[in-house]
């Protein structure tokens, strides 16, 4: 069921009840809970009997070696019982311990949002439920315990003293929340471990001048003991792409050269018609020349090659190329683009160059732009290193403009989806669509039941794609950067598509003939209506609660891809197999926060108004804090480390709800007061929290700036020790060359004083930072393997790390199956001699009594032991 037919259910039938419009939300609601509720029941059966089947798709985190032993998670209990004391016995802290600071924090906003929601259950429904229900208004079935039912405006007080009470709570919570989230992310990257990380002392800076040299850069701050500076790397990354696409196809080919030749032994074997050439000790009698795989060079009208002859030729002419190249990059002879890395010796160095940077009096060149500390050499986005500070602003407003005006209109392609799933009340009414009604009735059941919710699907779907490439465009440098301008973008959309306009396009449906006939009773009937479009969100609550919950543990888009198509289409190649074994699902942080948020700005917006939709968010949301926590714990991995920014971002987001539900409630109050002057009263009251909240806020926002900044300056950095610096190599320039070490570590340079203290009253203080969440005391709380300082990394690997991957691209690896005919073998041996250098070997890789491709590490987890496996390095 989709949000267009969840509204058409909770809200009535279009063209129903015209002349009488009586309230179906109960029934709405019975409709809506049924069916997903069989449905979950259905999903969560198919996940207890699947999990203990299906390890790779239900509990991969317990058993791939690639994982690293230390983040491993216990595999869980087989039977039925004691899995589930597993997991109740594991605290959520082991996803920070053995995951990420990110997962951790996500399934955290669950467990707060319920709390939150659990809360006002506890505040709102002694209160308002009787306020509401004995109202008078005449309204019916759910609706009687809305804010719609009362009619006497004195009663509105109790509406008014309820939200300052429970609104006044719930940004006390977020202040307290986030003095914690600041806190947690300074404990966990100033531990032994985070700080002792080569990313953790590096900073990237755009915008250098080309008249600012290495030795001046090494010069303007205190602490620096290693450079690269970025070229332009636009041919060799062309270059690097051709060669990888040509191995890959030169690698299914020698597959499928075997594949065939092995395909006719077998057929042979079994009597069949195959095909049979002359004797030969190396299977060539199993070859048919015709069936030797060829390729175009150019789409439809390139010319037809033979594709392992082709592959090899092309090889050997492309890798002498790319090494050249290489090695003139690497030794600082390409473009320069205007970026540079520096790694400090301790992260106090870097977080004092850091502050330095932020401040113009204290920053040492007005053109140089620090644009992230703590930058991880995954995430960079090489193509945007070049793009100046005021270029990026240019662009980022353009992208911002770009997005505001696709917010507004993407109502016009869903309010199509909503007419189509609505066609058949519309021809009921206008006459020129009656053909309409002579469709036969399963298809148009199918064109306003399905098409609709596949139609709607998709245009969600497209929103968080789009504002991910247009923040790309938009000239952020790293992914985590994307990340959370894609996650502010797709939450505007989330509260301005998915709740308001849904809710007052479902209070106008409600309205509309009564509108048509008096218009000047807009108002009135927007405000008895607006309440009762909470019914609505009741049943998108059950959905998300019970369809996200089943979804998410039964990962039906896993089970499809891996188990399903993966026995019927098996991967073809063992390289295929290999990354299907080891890539895990990770969570895309800006695409997963706006939405969750989002329902968190709902349950608060109509908190005051329809309480009842607190007990159902209470629910749901904890039905999908159980899904996501199982899935941190056994099957995500994390790909875009964000270091806990994306929690924070979403903790000032779910303000919004509360600002929403203060506003309506003005609204409503105000509309109430044109007809009575005892709707003054509340109004006032409402307006002064109103102005309270939006004061609150504003000094909780600068009170976290300034804390987050003393931290930075009175908490220790632990620094190891690690030798003379952590790679047991003196200061040097990105060519390797040594640097003295008196220049680098020695400056005349200080960062900016350390803030005041906050303003905020001691008391205040002490409830929303209390002591027990102090840095100091999170710090001894983390496990014992943040403790320990990471291990040195290698001297090779450290001085690769902020090169672009084409710089220290290798030449791929081929693996290829071997086979009994002796094929493998020899292509291996022609291969190797046509093309000097480049590494092919069948090990491990065998056909079976079917021709499918198997390895052995599927079943073990071993990938570690694969010809191709490459060391997941933790800069």
């Amino acid at each position: 069921m989709g949000l267009v037919e969840l509204l058409s259910r909770a809200e009535g039938e279009p063209g129903s009840n015209r002349d009488k419009p009586e309230s179906n939300s109960a029934s709405g609601l019975v409709s809506t809970l049924v069916p997903n509720l069989l449905i979950a029941l259905a999903f969560i059966t198919l996940f207890f009997i699947f999990r203990r089947k299906f390890r790779r798709l239900y509990a991969p985190r317990t058993y791939i070696d690639s994982l690293g032993d230390e983040r491993k998670t216990p595999a869980p209990s087989t039977s039925f019982f004691g899995w589930i004391t597993d997991f109740r016995r594991i605290d959520d802290r082991y996803i920070l311990d053995h995951q990420s600071i990110d997962g951790y924090l996500f399934v955290r906003y669950f467990k707060l949002i319920v709390m939150i929601s659990f809360l006002g259950c506890c505040i709102t429904w002694p209160i308002l439920f009787p306020v509401n229900a004995t109202g008078d208004a005449g309204q019916q079935q759910l609706d009687l315990l809305s804010y719609s039912n009362v009619r006497n405006p004195n009663r509105y007080y109790a509406h008014a003293l309820v939200s300052c009470v429970f609104l006044g709570m719930v940004m006390v919570i977020i202040a307290r929340e986030s003095f914690y989230t600041i806190n947690i992310r300074q404990a966990y990257r100033r531990s032994m471990w985070g700080a002792s990380r080569l990313s953790s002392r590096t900073i990237l800076f755009t915008s250098v001048p080309k008249a600012l040299t290495q030795q001046a850069l090494f010069e303007m701050f205190p602490g620096v003991t290693h450079a690269w500076v970025a070229s332009n790397c636009e041919e060799l990354e062309k270059l690097v792409e051709d060669r990888d696409d040509t191995a890959m196809k030169l690698e299914a080919a020698e597959i499928q050269l075997c594949r065939d030749a092995n395909n006719n032994r077998l057929k042979a074997a079994k009597g069949k018609k195959a095909y049979q050439g002359q004797d030969s000790e190396d299977g060539s009698r199993w070859l048919n020349p015709k069936d030797r795989p060829t390729h175009k060079l150019k789409f439809l009208i390139g010319k037809k090659v033979d594709t392992i002859e082709y592959g090899r030729q092309h090889l050997a002419e492309i890798i002498p190329k790319i090494q050249q190249e290489q090695d003139k990059h690497w030794n600082g002879q390409g473009d320069l683009v205007g970026a540079v890395f520096l790694e400090f010796a301790t992260q106090k160095f870097a977080q004092d160059a850091w502050q330095m940077m932020q401040n113009r009096k204290t920053k040492p060149n007005s053109k140089l732009q620090a644009r992230q500390l703590g930058v991880i050499p995954q995430e960079v986005v090489w193509s945007n290193l070049r793009i100046s500070a005021p270029e990026h602003w240019v662009r980022w407003l353009l992208a911002t403009a770009f997005v505001s005006v696709m917010i507004v209109f993407w109502a016009v392609p869903v309010a199509f989806v909503g007419l189509v799933s609505n066609i058949n009340y519309l021809a009921d009414r206008f006459t020129w669509l009656e053909w309409i009604l002579k469709i036969p009735g399963v298809i148009l059941g199918v064109v306003t039941g399905l098409l609709p919710v596949v139609m709607l699907a998709v245009l969600m779907a497209l929103v968080p794609i789009i504002c991910r490439l247009i923040a790309k465009l938009a000239g952020w440098v790293t992914l985590s950067q994307v990340e959370l301008q894609t996650q502010s973008w797709y939450f505007a959309f989330q509260v301005i598509q998915v709740f308001l306009i849904t809710t007052f396009a479902s209070a106008a449906t409600s309205v509309v003939n009564e509108v048509i006939k008096n218009p000047g009773s807009v108002l009135t009937l927007l405000s008895e209506n607006l309440p009762k479009a909470s019914n609505f969100y009741i049943n998108y609550f059950i959905l998300f609660g019970l369809s996200a919950f089943a979804g998410t543990l039964l990962n039906i888009g896993g089970f499809v891809t891996v188990v399903l198509l993966g026995r019927i289409l098996p991967g073809k190649t063992p390289r295929k197999i290999f990354q299907k074994l080891v890539n895990l699902s990770a969570p895309m942080w800006g695409s997963e926060f706006p939405k969750w948020v989002n329902l968190g700005v709902i349950a608060l917006s109509y908190s005051c108004i329809a309480p009842l939709v607190l007990g159902f968010s209470t629910v749901g949301l904890s039905l999908i804090y159980v899904a996501f926590r199982y899935n941190f714990l056994y099957t995500y991995e994390t790909v875009i480390d964000t270091k806990g920014a994306a929690y924070q971002r979403a903790l000032q987001q779910l303000t919004t709800g509360v600002y929403l539900s203060e506003v309506c409630l003005i609204g409503l109050f105000a509309i109430a007061a044109g007809d009575s002057r005892a709707a003054i009263g509340p109004l006032v009251i409402e307006a002064v929290l109103l102005g309270a909240t939006i004061l609150f806020h504003l000094t909780l926002r600068r009170a976290l700036i300034s804390h987050e900044t003393r931290i930075a300056y009175s908490d220790p950095v632990p620094t190891p020790d690690h030798g003379d610096l952590e790679n047991g190599q003196g200061a040097v320039d990105s060519a390797g060359m040594p640097v003295e070490k008196s220049t680098a570590a020695t400056n005349g340079n200080s960062p900016a004083a350390p803030p005041k203290e906050s303003r905020l009253p001691h008391f205040v203080q002490k409830i929303i930072n209390p002591e027990r969440n102090s840095v100091a005391n999170l710090s001894g709380q983390l496990a014992a393997f943040y403790r320990s300082p990471q291990q040195p990394l290698p001297v090779e690997i450290a001085k690769r790390a902020y090169f672009n991957p084409a710089i220290t691209s290798p030449t791929p690896t081929l693996w290829i199956v071997r086979d009994e005919m002796g094929i493998s073998e020899r292509e291996i041996r022609n291969t190797t001699k046509a093309v000097p250098g480049l590494l092919i070997t069948d090990e491990q890789a065998t056909f079976n009594d079917k021709n499918k491709v198997e390895w052995k590490g599927v079943e073990d987890g071993s990938a570690s032991k694969a010809p191709i496996y490459e060391d997941r390095i933790t800069y």
